[in-house]
């Protein structure tokens, strides 16, 4: 679990804005570039752009949440009102494939995600899948068993986080009132 509350509205705006800036992507891609812009904003202002909670799964950390909704978009995956949002924004073209069919709502991204969002967009959008998948598999991805929540703090300090910055992820952790990982 990530310790921090998922932010519904953020995370359609996430997936718009990487799906606009990419063209036609796919989930892994999505799931990758959000990744490394959590972490590298976890380290640099102490708190994820999402929210979400990231899985191990076999080809990297997926954030729990998107996922289910980018299934459900697809037809396969269980309804929950809250995925409505994401699935009704987006055109699946085949697969994992699909486009954005509106713009992300940038009321929704502070300028500290956006900077972390295109950096990772930048850095990542023409890696190959099984080198983007090795990137991914980083001390937080090991950290946790397969399947399995990685904790929000091994996120941070794959990136590098400082003690102080830990200690302040913790601190707003608890402030949140959300059970750890």
């Amino acid at each position: 679990m990530s310790g921090f509350q998922i932010d519904i509205e953020k995370a359609k705006a996430v997936v718009l804005y990487i799906a606009g800036k990419l063209g036609e992507t796919d989930f892994h891609r999505v799931f990758k570039i959000l990744y490394f812009a959590e972490k590298e904003h976890l380290v640099k202002y102490g708190r994820p752009i999402v929210g979400d909670t990231y899985y191990a799964m076999k080809n990297g950390p997926v954030p729990s949440f998107i996922y289910d909704a980018l299934k459900f978009a697809r037809g396969n995956g269980t309804y929950s009102p809250s995925f409505e949002g994401i699935a009704s924004a987006i055109t699946i073209k085949s697969g994992f494939t699909f486009t954005a069919n509106e713009n992300a709502d940038l009321e929704e991204l502070s300028k500290s995600d956006l900077v972390c969002l295109d950096k990772s967009i930048q850095e990542n959008k023409d890696i190959e899948y099984t080198a983007l998948t090795e990137k991914s598999h980083d001390t937080a991805w090991d950290s946790a068993d397969r399947d399995d929540a990685i904790d929000i703090t091994n996120i941070a300090k794959a990136g590098g986080a400082n003690d102080e910055m830990l200690k302040y992820i913790e601190e707003c952790r608890e402030c949140h009132n959300i059970a750890f990982a």
